[in-house]
């Protein structure tokens, strides 16, 4: 009996001490009821990570505190149940309601007769490192598009030119045989320069994290029609996909920077011109060949080509490449990071890189990312009818004399009648004497004295109900949680042509004029 005592003493406080050196661990480490998920343990770390403490955390769901949206949890489910383990990627919220991303591992824990008895999770909170790497992710990128600034500009230079020409044409033979072609250049010309900035926007401050389903062709066009439009004419830039690829789920914005930092380093690497081939492939990938690739598994995937008739990298450098800072450029022509920024893009995409290169005839990056047989369509732009108003008074605001003009003009040919303002406080004033006759109010966003959002804000105050369409050239994401904060859902973005700008107008009046649901 003294000897059963002694044992189950040194049981208890071996138990104590290994309980103790958990609670010492800075990972959140959690065990649940497998079947009713409700918690049984809760450590030190969970504590610091959730902000709930383990009195009050013990016989809750998991659910219930940890998960602010019900679809992170569904998906670890589906992989645990099957598998017995999972690990990933999971967004969760804390007890004061912060959203924190942690790298999630739990394992089903199993009775002597196999059934599941509970689960175990350690979860490590990776919301700074995600931060960090999405700053050195944009900061690259920017990289990148300074590498493209001289192509740009080359080609808006392209573009305003027919603009300036065809404008002063037209003044002196406004009525003229050619008029009517000139009209047709300006504006073609002018969606040209749109387009142009637009896409440098979209690789200069595209927003990272959401995972859609791609079809490969289409970030291959993109790449090319920037590459052409960009890259010396030396270099003869081709693209190259299936009739039917299949489907990646990732994140665009990093994918186009992947392809940007693989072409312009193809780019430079063909000094005196050459050819730039980027190419799309299915691929089954079997057991022998991801043996032979580092980070690879056997699978379906879809890749990504980028190969040039450069001067190649020698045999020497090829292990290196992939470094954080390693470049072969000279001072002041590069970082070193594109490659490893594109390395850590794909690895979080679950694919893997190869490089085939040879010194003096090119060099080829395939990209493999694991593929989703899918069919995703290319997206079919419906054109809207051109619409006229019914008489609606429009209080117009914007510090731009030239876009109040083009914009009165059109208004007042499409039977809406327009008050125009320069500056906020002007806006304030007439809005005080007409509220009462003005149908909506469309104001830039960004203007001296009074910006749009305070604008707006000052206006609701006046009359809550009035409708508001914020106009902006610059698209920046907080500003518009501001404004969906005030209730503003109706946006134009700059520059705006006549159907748009119609469009975006009736929309809001209908809306506002629509009658309520009856209950």
């Amino acid at each position: 009996m003294e000897a059963e005592i002694i044992e189950r003493k040194s049981a208890e406080e071996r138990l104590l001490e290994q309980t103790d050196i958990i609670n010492h661990a800075r990972d959140a480490i959690i065990i649940r009821n497998f079947e009713d998920d409700q918690i049984t343990f809760w450590n030190k770390g969970a504590e610091h990570l959730y902000g709930w403490s383990a009195n009050e955390a013990l016989g809750e769901p998991i659910g219930r505190l940890i998960y602010a949206d019900p679809k992170e949890r569904e998906a670890a489910s589906r992989t645990l149940a099957p598998a017995g383990e999972f690990h990933g990627e999971l967004r969760q919220v804390t007890k004061d309601g912060r959203e924190v991303l942690v790298n999630g591992r739990s394992t089903i824990v199993r009775n002597p007769d196999g059934t599941p008895r509970s689960v175990l999770s350690i979860n490590t909170d990776v919301t700074e490192q995600k931060k960090l790497e999405m700053r050195l992710l944009r900061a690259q990128r920017l990289e990148s598009i300074g590498t493209l600034a001289g192509g740009v500009a080359h080609d808006l230079n392209n573009v305003l030119g027919p603009i300036l020409m065809g404008a002063e044409s037209l003044r002196g033979n406004v009525r003229g045989e050619h008029a009517g072609a000139m009209i047709s250049l300006i504006e073609e010309s002018a969606r040209r320069g749109s387009s142009i900035v637009k896409q440098v926007l979209t690789f200069a401050r595209g927003v990272e994290g959401e995972r859609v389903l791609i079809n490969p062709r289409h970030l291959i066009d993109e790449m090319v029609e920037i590459a052409r439009k960009t890259f010396p004419k030396s270099i003869e830039v081709t693209g190259q996909y299936p009739e039917h690829p299949w489907s990646i789920s990732g994140d665009p914005t990093q994918l186009h920077q992947v392809l940007l930092n693989l072409s312009t380093n193809a780019r430079d690497a063909m000094a005196n011109g050459g050819s730039l081939v980027l190419a799309a492939q299915n691929l089954e990938v079997d057991d022998n060949y991801a043996a032979m690739m580092p980070g690879a598994k056997a699978g379906s995937y879809a890749t990504l080509r980028v190969s040039d008739t450069g001067v190649g990298i020698p045999r020497a450098l090829l292990e290196k490449i992939f470094e954080p800072f390693f470049t072969t450029k000279d001072p002041g022509k590069g970082t070193g990071l594109g490659l490893s920024t594109s390395l850590g893009i794909v690895k979080s995409h679950a694919g893997f890189i190869s490089v085939y290169s040879e010194q003096g005839r090119g060099t080829t990056f395939k990209v493999f990312l694991p593929a989703v047989q899918a069919d995703v369509a290319q997206p079919q732009k419906e054109t809207p009818r051109v619409t006229k108003g019914n008489g609606e008074l429009i209080l117009l605001v914007d510090d731009e004399m030239n876009i109040r003009r083009v914009a009165r003009m059109t208004l007042e040919k499409h039977n809406y009648r327009v008050l125009e303002a320069t500056y906020g406080p002007e806006a304030l004033a007439i809005f005080a004497q007409e509220m009462n006759s003005v149908s909506a109010v469309l104001t830039d966003m960004r203007m001296p004295y009074i910006d749009g959002i305070a604008l707006i804000r000052a206006l609701k105050k006046m009359k809550s109900d009035m409708i508001f369409i914020a106009s902006t050239g610059q698209e920046d994401e907080p500003r518009l949680a501001e404004l969906q904060e005030l209730g503003v859902v109706n946006f134009l973005s700059k520059p705006y042509d006549t159907r748009k700008l119609l469009t975006v107008l009736e929309t809001a009046v209908l809306k506002q004029l629509a009658p309520l649901p009856k209950k």
